[in-house]
């Protein structure tokens, strides 16, 4: 591997880092902002809907821009937006109105957030490297690493410097995609496809196969956040944590079980069919599910949730490297697209989890056991696809 390439994985995986700045230092500072800003549950809520919507938004928006752009500027911008609003949290909220500052502040760094997710896979894809399904795995990998890293870092912030410099927190953390700005922009990047040959949407979306995997993209990031965003809740009420143990024990023992998996993966890639990894890994997913929803024993069910974690953490890249080399004619549009329907998982898990959970008087284990469906429908799809690349074999 020479040295350019080396370049470009060290500053896509700490894109990744960023990404997962992006998404969970705002969660960690929720309860900080409902005191110093005197705002209730929804205005907190629509921090996390803004996010992610913000993000979809762009996932769509950034198919079309690419090609205008350039996969470098667009990745250079990405850090700066991230950057900016992290810096904006801590900064513009000493003004007036400072909850507004703060959604103005998430909407920029959630556009950051959202063009990186669309442009760090492609660019990696597109490396001159032997094995593009073990590469997309670490380089995800990244993503649960930065979680982890965000989550004790900030908390270890915090107990030792007081709630009361959490903005001085926040400008730390803005440093970081500042810098890999400055990295991304002095790299020679690969390109997808040869200039004017990527696939636009119209022509993709009369791509059958794309979507089988856009619906794989919706299980996986449904079957992923269902319970990492529960992991916390279920911690405390699994095991009777604290609350700060659990926001340590639950998110950050997912985390490291998908970022081990990702990092296995990558590993022996060349050894394990893709495929047949990610079927199993819904079975393994539904097993993690049934234990932390039916297991009498507190124990079991949080060995579930780490299972559940270990599972599906090849799901998402996997599903990348899958469409990167069946549907090669898709592009940069595929993987916004895809991106865009992982996020939909990503919100949609969650949301049907606490709704059913809501509607049975606050039972969290129900609401796990429904979200059962998401790694089942996407071990059918994997099989579907499986049955037709036979066909096609012969």
């Amino acid at each position: 591997m020479d040295k350019n390439i080396k370049k470009i994985f060290a500053a896509s995986y700490i894109g990744y880092i960023v990404q997962a700045v992006v998404n969970n230092l705002a969660p960690l500072l929720f309860l900080i902002f409902a005191k110093e800003f005197d705002v209730g549950p929804e205005k907190i809520t629509l921090l996390i809907t803004v996010n992610f919507g913000v993000q979809l938004t762009v996932d769509f928006a950034a198919s079309k821009l690419v090609n205008k752009i350039g996969y470098k500027q667009m990745t250079v911008a990405a850090h700066i937006f991230a950057a900016a609003g992290l810096a904006g949290m801590g900064l513009l909220t000493l003004l007036p109105m400072p909850y507004l500052w703060l959604l103005i502040s998430s909407v920029t760094y959630a556009v950051g957030g959202g063009l990186i997710e669309v442009m760090i896979s492609p660019i990696v894809e597109a490396c001159p490297t032997d094995s593009k399904s073990g590469a997309m795995s670490l380089l995800h990998s990244f993503y649960c690493w930065g979680q982890v890293f965000t989550v004790v870092m900030s908390t270890v912030f915090l107990s030792f410097f007081g709630e009361d410099n959490w903005r001085i927190l926040a400008l730390m953390w803005a440093a970081i995609p500042l810098a890999n700005a400055v990295f991304f922009s002095r790299l020679k990047l690969y390109q997808l496809q040869p200039t004017g040959s990527e696939t636009g949407l119209r022509s993709l979306f009369r791509i059958k196969i794309f979507w089988l995997f856009a619906l794989m993209m919706v299980c996986a990031g449904a079957a992923e956040l269902a319970m990492s965003q529960w992991a916390s809740s279920y911690a405390q009420k699994a095991l009777g944590m604290s609350l700060e143990v659990g926001n340590l024990a639950g998110p950050c023992l997912f985390a490291l079980f998908m970022g081990a998996s990702r990092a296995v993966y990558a590993k022996f890639s060349d050894k394990i069919n893709l495929l047949s990894a990610i079927t199993v890994c819904c079975i393994l997913c539904i097993i993690g599910y049934l234990l932390a929803s039916l297991s009498p024993a507190a124990v079991l069910g949080f060995a579930g949730c780490g299972l559940a974690g270990f599972s599906v953490g090849i799901m998402w890249p996997g599903i990348f490297s899958l469409a990167g080399a069946k549907c090669r004619e898709g592009g940069t549009a595929m993987f916004a697209m895809l991106a865009l329907a992982g996020d939909l998982g990503c919100m949609g898990g969650p949301t049907v989890t606490g709704f059913v959970s809501g509607a049975n008087g606050g039972d969290l284990k129900l609401g796990l056991l429904f979200a059962v469906i998401f790694p089942l429908v996407l071990g059918i799809s994997a099989a579907a696809f499986k049955g037709r690349e036979k066909i096609k074999k012969r």
